[in-house]
């Protein structure tokens, strides 16, 4: 149950998002929660295996280098589902920064009027 309702908060950060960054677009709450879906499963999946790949130029970078990899896998999720577009690979860093801002206050707010389990 907890699992539903962070997904559906995910897929309320990703349309706002969208109401914030011009290169940004969401055809509507279904499309959200779609690409919401997929954005978790590339973040769990093929997320870790690139920031290990990339560890030598993240520490060269100070960890920067992953906020080119969240832009990435951000603009690639766009690209790859129809209800779900992002522009260009700088709509999708800012869009992943706000993206993770968003999830992380909605998921906070979640746990609190719900309670840790």
């Amino acid at each position: 149950m907890k699992l539903l309702i962070i997904w559906a908060l995910n897929a309320l950060a990703l349309i706002a998002v969208a109401n914030f960054v011009p290169g940004i677009h969401v055809d509507g709450y279904p499309a959200a929660l779609l690409a919401a879906f997929l954005l978790g499963l590339v973040n769990a999946l093929i997320r870790p295996i690139l920031l290990l790949l990339t560890l030598p130029i993240t520490l060269v970078t100070l960890g920067l280098f992953i906020f080119v990899i969240n832009g990435l896998l951000f603009w690639w999720v766009g690209s790859s589902l129809n209800g779900f577009s992002v522009d260009s690979f700088w709509h999708g860093v800012l869009g992943a920064v706000l993206y993770s801002i968003f999830t992380w206050a909605l998921s906070a707010a979640a746990q609190q009027l719900l309670g840790k389990r």
